[in-house]
């Protein structure tokens, strides 16, 4: 526009030089005049329409995308990924792309877990630990001590395996503790108040703990004392499925002192304050398996034991994953059996199974499985970096499956094998969710390093 501008008066200025040539010289100077204001005023209408045209954008960018910064991510639910036809290279191009908005989906309590070979896990507890209510670290064994059992009778190795089977009072040690980081739940404690609660399995002979007080209270002492000394909020604590693989709970009797045992130990703990927080007792969250009939057999964790066991523990971590296996594959977890589990833990309908419901965390499996379907069964767990591994190799079709509530590809190997993939989804944990939170349940993560980074999103 301004060179159009110069140009008009350019010729203008012939005109009126070829009809009054006694004013050249006042006409020159008009000129040189003109001119000169021209050029200065050039840059700044450059910078002027520079300017016009940056607001102008903005204000578009706005308008399609909302008021927030170029860099800010929007939901899964905003970016049309929580649906049944999924396409590889979306998971490819968005998995680790995670929402910037800090607010929670689901209300009810969480309970992740990490573990110790796989340090993903532990950055990801850090960065959502907004969404997290409980953190289990999977670091300690309570165990009998073989070389401590040793060297107090002076009996060498060979020997030990006898002693081990027939003494009545060896030592029971509590391992885990070289696992521990203080550091990283320093961390923890200052982004959010999700309580600290590392998983304990109890790999002690059975019978010598429970059927003896003194081996009973040397093991509550031990839970309780690195409770205190390490500053956790309790323990996730994991023995029934080790009873029912020595036999414990197929007899009545050992079947209630197992019971017995965790009342004393919930009881003990519920007594004991923290130092940081003194009104507040430690927590006790009990591992527990899904029935698989409604023919419930005596290893079954059932829902009386929830009934007996639930003035003294605060949550029940529920194992719903690991429905299928090699030997049958299939999918994870569908979520028509992870119904038909709740009902039966809570068969009554009174305000009890409502307040029980609540106890309970409900367990959404964060890795998949590769099962081989020819050529001899075989394959088991793979986790997040594998699955898009697979996903960039095979560049898969998904398909979803509508009776599990699960997405699965099939792809054919370099040895012309077929395989079957079910690996979680944004909609797959999202309908999990929902079952969750329509009995007013909490979930249980495993674990939330195996996973992809946008899961946190629908959380």
């Amino acid at each position: 526009m301004a060179k159009k501008r110069d140009g008009e008066r350019s010729t203008n200025r012939r005109k009126n030089i070829s009809k009054s040539p006694a004013k050249t010289n006042q006409s020159s100077e008009s000129s040189n005049s003109s001119s000169n204001s021209d050029q200065t005023l050039k840059p700044l209408n450059l910078f002027l329409i520079f300017i016009v045209i940056s607001a102008i954008s903005i204000i578009v960018y706005r308008t399609l995308y909302g008021s927030t910064a170029v860099s800010v991510v929007r939901s899964v639910y905003d970016r049309d990924l929580v649906k049944t036809e999924v396409k590889y290279h979306e998971i490819i191009a968005e998995h680790s792309r995670v929402s910037s908005n800090l607010s929670r989906f689901f209300q009810n309590p969480v309970l992740a877990y990490v573990t110790p070979w796989n340090s993903k896990g532990y950055e990801l507890a850090k960065e959502f630990s907004y969404k997290l209510n409980h953190i289990s670290p999977v670091w300690y064994d309570l165990k009998r001590s073989p070389r401590a059992l040793g060297t107090e009778l002076g009996i060498n190795t060979d020997a030990l395996l006898f002693v081990l089977h027939s003494s009545q009072g060896a030592n029971l040690v509590l391992e885990g503790r070289h696992n521990a980081d203080k550091g990283w739940i320093s961390e923890l404690r200052k982004k959010g108040d999700a309580q600290i609660v590392p998983r304990v399995v109890l790999e002690a002979v059975p019978m010598d703990l429970l059927k003896k007080k003194k081996q009973r209270d040397k093991a509550i002492n031990l839970i309780i004392a690195e409770c205190s000394e390490m500053e956790y909020d309790g323990i996730v604590l994991e023995s029934w499925s080790r009873w029912a693989a020595y036999g414990v709970l197929h007899d009545p009797d050992t079947r209630k002192m197992a019971l017995k045992f965790i009342l004393e130990l919930g009881q003990a703990m519920h007594s004991v304050g923290l130092e940081m927080e003194s009104k507040k007792s430690l927590q006790l969250v009990y591992v527990i398996g899904p029935p698989r009939s409604e023919m419930l057999k005596e290893y079954d964790f059932g829902p009386e034991d929830l009934r007996t066991l639930s003035d003294v523990v605060d949550g029940y971590s529920l194992m719903t994953y690991d429905f299928s296996s090699p030997q049958n594959p299939g999918p994870n977890a569908p979520l028509k059996w992870i119904h038909s589990v709740m009902q039966l833990l809570l068969r009554s309908t009174d305000s009890s199974s409502q307040t029980l419901a609540q106890k309970i965390f409900i367990g959404i499996n964060f890795y998949g499985n590769d099962f081989a379907l020819s050529g001899g069964l075989g394959g088991g767990p793979i986790i997040g970096r594998e699955y898009l591994s697979l996903m960039e190799r095979y560049r898969p079709s998904l398909q979803w499956e509508i009776n599990s509530a699960e997405h699965y590809f099939v792809y054919t190997g370099d040895q012309n094998d077929q395989h079957v993939v079910f690996y979680p989804s944004l909609l797959s944990i999202a309908k999990r969710l929902e079952e969750a939170q329509s009995w007013g349940a909490g979930i249980s993560i495993w674990e939330i390093g195996q996973g992809l980074d946008y899961f946190f999103d629908v959380l």
